[in-house]
């Protein structure tokens, strides 16, 4: 069953903010202990962030606001070189009712005809440059959740009718059914067998801004799952979630490497391939050295990537270079090296090519 979050004829959103507030001391205006002892540290943050309010009062923002969808929201962030972030979509659909100014003395962020799918978070940060270099101040940061509250879309709406969640057994996985009503019940269910999946708090936890998160992902958790969600009214039911499990450990990518022969006679062309077996979400470069390359010998280099199931729910990477080097010559005779590299870091592989 298709909610009515995917119905909806407004923008969509395909993701979230995942900038984070950073704390930051603030001196209160009325200086006692007990107060800045308890004073919570979500707030502390919140110092160059306001909003404006009627007749040009202004508000410092809680880690939440609640606001109904249509209504309009300026938002503050003093200084003079301020750098946002809110939902990507509305990049994504370069949406008109965005508007970002950078006066003398803060930015400016207003969002006109509010929609459901404007829920998510809006951050705002101040930049230090040095000639061309820029760079965040972490001390003067600003963050607010903003839910945009409408009866009719329980759910922030997505773009399409299914999406892919990859469970890793090394991170949580979150199941982004988010909702525009922070007091609305959520449940989350599996589709086969037909139950509700029970959340514990422990290991499944749901989390107002993120969704279902698992803990502890596990090959038992695959499957496809929805979520439903009860507020004042009839329960609507959200996109469907298609979970699947992948076993590659997070590291440095797993690299091979292979030519298309070990010996090669002058004239020929050789393909040599470098492999890597990844996790699906995770992009890997590719660099070489190959014994023309200080002669400046042509080359031609061909990159991508694919996934491929491995039955029962697991999924891989695969991701491929390929170097290629026609009318072999002598002086192309050597090795050839690879240097694979990910976020987590990189691996180098090399093989051998010679002269018949």
């Amino acid at each position: 069953v298709i909610g009515q979050s995917a119905k909806s004829k407004r923008p969509k959103e395909p993701g979230e903010n995942k900038i984070k507030p950073v704390s930051k001391k603030v001196k209160p205006k009325t200086p006692k202990l007990k107060e800045r002892e308890s004073a919570d540290s979500s707030l502390k943050s919140q110092s160059i962030l306001t909003q404006v309010m009627d007749k040009g009062n202004f508000q410092k923002l809680a880690a939440t606001l609640s606001l109904s969808a249509g209504q309009s929201i300026e938002l503050r962030c003093k200084g003079n070189n301020v750098t946002w972030n809110y939902p990507s979509y509305l990049d994504t659909f370069k949406d008109s009712r965005l508007s970002i100014k950078q006066l003398d003395r803060f930015g400016q962020l207003i969002l006109t005809n509010s929609t459901a799918a404007d829920t998510g978070e809006y951050s705002c940060w101040l930049q230090l440059c040095n000639g061309n270099k820029c760079r965040k101040d972490e001390t003067k940061t600003g963050s607010t959740y903003i839910f945009f509250t409408d009866k009719e879309e329980l759910f922030v709406p997505t773009p399409s009718y299914f999406e892919i969640v990859y469970l890793s057994p090394d991170k949580p996985a979150v199941i982004p059914c988010r909702v525009t009503t922070p007091s609305a019940k959520v449940t989350l269910h599996r589709e086969f067998p037909a139950e509700e999946i029970e959340t514990d708090g422990t290991d499944i936890i749901y989390d107002v801004k993120k969704g279902f998160v698992y803990q502890h992902p596990t090959s038992d958790h695959k499957g496809i799952v929805y979520c439903k969600a009860e507020s004042q009214g009839a329960p609507q039911i959200s996109i469907k979630y298609h979970l699947l499990y992948v076993e590659v450990p997070k590291g440095p990518p797993s690299t091979t490497i292979a030519a298309s022969s070990n010996r090669a006679a002058v004239s020929d062309s050789i393909h040599v391939i470098c492999t890597v077996l990844g996790e699906p979400d995770v992009d890997v470069n590719f660099r070489w050295q190959y014994p023309g390359q200080e002669s400046e010998r042509p080359t031609i280099t061909q990159n991508f990537w694919r996934l491929i199931n491995r039955g029962t729910g697991h999924t891989t990477r695969i991701s491929k270079s390929v170097l290629i080097v026609e009318d072999f010559e002598a002086r192309d005779a050597g090795n050839y090296i690879c240097i694979a590299r990910n976020l987590q870091g990189e691996t180098t592989v090399a093989t051998k090519v010679e002269l018949n």
